[in-house]
């Protein structure tokens, strides 16, 4: 898997530590929990968004951009990483956020990534929840094309072929790291909703051959249908670095069974999940994703879906700038 084939600008704080977590490892009476801080890539409070966007704006450069455009949820992780990520480039930025929550908790619609967006001064544009984004940044894109404008346009999440690859150096790295540590992977978990992360991961280890299961734990989307748009992309990625054969469709393995009542929509595994996180190993988990993410991993936990001493990595996706878009709700769980 030689990835320096692909245009790539640096922007991660990189390698990202792999960090043991004892204390909640003793609290949950095993396995052997570990976390890989893709909370603390360093751009605008890190996420894994910005190792996205390594190949994005690698591509992007090569064609002599000068403005970008993406799209997200108001609460848009993504949509701070990519306004970043413009703003040190030198390139103007347009997002287009998602009403995708009913609420009118000013502390979602103008705290959190908002206040950071409008603080980097991108351009804004809000859209009705059920909105066709992808088909809205297009548009936006051809207007910016036929006022004299080289846009970019980047689906949400940053998850598409290119984008992905991130998340296939990323298992580079962390194979890299685990050797180096003496440490076995057993599995692997981290929040899945756009399917990059995941499909770029699958394809990585598959083509390191590293014998590593992955689990996403759905944030949106139900089982099928995630399991089903990872393992598209995660082909696409396999194409994309000249893996031959493919994907296996038994490495994408989604469990959706944590996502509430919709995405964005708070759960009380999730608070759980936030607190136990910050009271046990001083770590901030995200209310969307990685909240999510860890609620399940939990909850399987308790449920003995994995060994005593088997080694569990979950990736922090970062996001902790949204849980002060649902300060109301946490302030509440934590009392």
């Amino acid at each position: 898997m030689h990835l320096a084939r692909f245009p790539r600008v640096k922007l991660c704080h990189a390698p990202t530590a792999l960090e043991h977590m004892p204390n909640l490892t003793r609290l949950l009476g095993g396995p052997q929990l570990w976390i890989k801080r893709d909370d603390c890539t360093g751009i605008a409070t890190g996420g894994n968004k910005v190792r996205k966007l390594e190949y994005l704006m690698g591509e992007a450069v090569e064609l002599g951009v000068t403005h970008v455009v993406t799209q997200g949820a108001v609460q848009s992780n993504h949509v701070r990483q990519t306004a970043a990520v413009a703003a040190k480039m030198g390139l103007r930025c347009t997002a287009l956020l998602e009403h995708r929550i009913a609420t009118n908790d000013p502390d979602y619609l103008y705290g959190g990534n908002v206040l950071l967006d409008h603080l980097m001064g991108i351009n804004i544009e809000y859209r009705p929840g059920g909105t066709d984004m992808q088909a809205e940044i297009e548009a936006v894109g051809e207007k910016l094309r036929s006022q004299g404008e080289t846009p970019y346009v980047i689906p949400g999440g940053g998850s598409n072929a290119v984008g992905a690859l991130g998340y296939a150096h990323v298992a580079l790295e962390l194979m890299a790291q685990a050797n180096e540590m003496g440490l076995r992977i057993d599995r692997l978990v981290h929040a899945t909703g756009s399917a990059g992360t995941q499909a770029g991961l699958v394809a990585g280890f598959e083509a390191l051959n590293a014998g590593i299961r992955v689990l996403g734990i759905g944030v949106r989307n139900p089982r099928d249908k995630q399991e089903a748009n990872v393992h598209k992309l995660a082909e696409a990625v396999a194409a994309k670095i000249g893996l031959t054969g493919g994907i296996r469709r038994e490495a994408v393995e989604c469990n959706c069974d944590y996502v509430g009542e919709g995405y964005g929509i708070p759960t009380e595994g999730m608070a759980e999940a936030v607190m136990l996180l910050a009271r046990h190993e001083g770590i901030f988990l995200d209310p969307v994703y990685s909240g999510k993410g860890m609620a399940g991993l939990i909850d399987l936990i308790r449920k003995g879906a994995f060994g005593r001493d088997e080694n569990v990595v979950f990736v922090h996706t970062g996001g902790q700038v949204g849980l002060f878009g649902y300060s109301d709700y946490l302030n509440r769980a934590a009392a």
